[in-house]
């Protein structure tokens, strides 16, 4: 599966909406910045049919070194959690059903 870069999405929207790519970069930019900003407050983001950001606490926890079997005591740290918003759910499950009937048909 191919990675896609923010300098690319950058070019996507710049070219989409004829704004100048240093403006789209700045703007993105700026965006990713202030999420970064509300995660380390504690904040909750939430972008209506898009997803939910919340910071979460993992608990501390003993873990095994896979080469030495070793016990690990692995430190409590936070963690940003993600959850899919509806519009992109259902985006997602119609690709997915997409793809079955491609497979589907490939078979045959």
């Amino acid at each position: 599966m191919p990675t896609v870069t923010k300098k690319e999405i950058i070019e996507r929207i710049s070219t989409k909406s004829k704004i100048s790519r240093n403006d789209v970069k700045t703007t993105v930019q700026e965006f990713l910045d202030q999420v970064i900003v509300e995660l380390k407050r504690g904040n909750r983001l939430e972008f209506r049919d898009f997803g939910v950001f919340e910071v979460r606490q993992r608990a501390q926890r003993t873990a095994q070194n896979p080469k030495t079997m070793q016990r690990v005591d692995v430190p409590a740290r936070k963690t940003v959690k993600f959850k899919v918003g509806r519009l992109m759910r259902e985006s997602l499950e119609l690709a997915d059903a997409a793809d079955r009937k491609k497979q589907v048909a490939e078979r045959k």
